[in-house]
C-alpha cells in the first residue's frame, strides 16, 4: 500500500498512527509518534455498545425495558411523558429524547452532584424517544451504568473475560464518574493497535481466534443503521459512513473504520483539529487501494 499521497494530504493534522489491515492481514502499521495508549473520547461508545450486547447475550437486560423500571430509584420527582417512553434501546441510538446534550467533557467537570445517574434522568426529556437524533453523553453513560448494576462490576472488570483478555488487552484504563462507575460515553485509553483489534473483532462479528464471544446478529444490528442522524445513519453507539462502512470514532480524530465490502478496517490515532481533512484524506488515498 503506497501512503506518499496519504502522509502528504495528511501534513500538519496530528496524525500520531495508521493501522490498515484487510483479509486479517496487516497491510499497514505505521506510527508518527509512540504507541502508548491514549484516550480514544467516544470511541469508548462502541466498546460500551459491546458491553450491552453481552449483557443482553446473557440475559441481565433487555433493550425494551423502559428507563422509569431500569433506574426506578434514580427518578426525578416529576416524569416527563417522553422520560416514561424511553427504553434501554434508546440510550444506544441518540434518540433519547433529551433537546440538548449532556454529560460531555466541557460540562463534567463543572457538575456540583457527585450522581451522575439522577442528574441524568433529571435533565430534560421533551421529545418522543426515538424520533430525533441529539449527539448526547447520557444515553450511552447510563447503558454503561446498567449493565454494571446488573453485573455486579465495572465495564473494566466485566469485559476483561469477555471480550478485552481474549484479543491480548491487558486491563486499561477507563474514567469514571465520582461514584466509581465506569463512564461508557468515553475515556477508555487504548493503543492504537488495541483500537485496530477492536474493529477487526467487529469486522469479524463478534469473532475472535475462532470462537463467537458476542453474538453475530447483535454485532450486525449494532453495527447497522438504525436512526437517521442527516448523514450516512447511526447504529447503536456506532457511525455508519460511506461505502457501507461504520466506524467507532472519538474526538480529534480517534477512529476505526470498517468496510464490509473490502473485509477491511482502518484505524487511526491522532490529535487532529480538523477530522474532516482526515476523513477526506481516507478516503481519497487509502480506501481505493483496498
Amino acid at each position: 500500500m503506497e501512503l506518499q499521497a496519504f502522509e502528504s494530504a495528511i501534513e500538519g493534522l496530528g496524525v500520531l498512527g495508521l493501522r490498515v489491515s484487510q483479509a486479517g492481514e496487516s497491510l499497514i502499521h505505521r506510527t508518527w509518534d509512540d504507541e502508548c495508549r491514549r484516550n480514544i473520547y467516544s470511541a469508548s461508545k462502541s466498546v460500551t455498545a459491546c458491553a450491552v450486547g453481552f449483557a443482553v447475550q446473557e440475559g441481565l437486560l433487555k433493550l425494551s425495558e423502559r428507563l422509569v423500571d431500569a433506574f426506578a430509584g434514580d427518578l426525578p420527582a416529576y416524569v416527563s411523558d417522553a422520560l416514561a417512553a424511553a427504553t434501554v434501546r434508546d440510550l444506544l441510538t441518540m434518540c433519547l429524547g433529551q433537546p440538548e446534550a449532556g454529560m460531555m467533557g466541557g460540562q463534567r467537570p463543572l457538575y456540583a452532584t457527585d450522581d451522575w445517574v439522577k442528574l441524568s434522568l433529571a435533565l430534560p426529556f421533551t421529545d418522543k424517544p426515538g424520533e430525533k437524533f441529539v449527539y448526547n453523553n447520557v444515553g450511552p453513560y447510563l447503558a454503561g451504568v446498567l449493565v454494571q448494576r446488573r453485573a455486579g462490576c465495572t465495564l473494566v472488570d466485566y469485559l476483561t473475560p469477555r471480550l478485552f483478555a481474549h484479543m491480548g488487552i491487558q486491563r486499561p484504563t477507563w474514567e469514571s464518574d465520582p461514584r466509581g462507575m465506569t463512564f461508557g460515553a468515553g475515556g477508555l485509553f487504548w493503543t492504537l493497535s488495541e483500537l485496530h483489534r477492536f474493529g477487526q473483532f467487529c469486522l469479524q462479528r463478534g469473532q475472535w481466534n475462532g470462537r463467537q464471544l458476542l453474538s453475530a446478529e447483535w454485532m450486525r444490528e449494532s453495527t447497522s443503521r438504525q436512526v437517521d442522524n442527516g448523514g450516512d445513519g447511526y447504529g447503536y453507539l456506532f457511525w455508519r459512513g460511506a461505502q457501507n462502512s461504520y466506524r467507532a470514532d472519538g474526538k480529534y480524530g480517534q477512529l476505526s473504520i470498517v468496510f464490509e465490502d473490502k473485509d477491511a478496517v482502518i484505524s487511526v490515532v491522532a490529535e487532529c483539529r480538523e477530522v474532516d481533512k482526515l476523513f477526506d484524506a481516507i478516503f481519497a488515498h487509502l480506501v481505493p487501494q483496498l
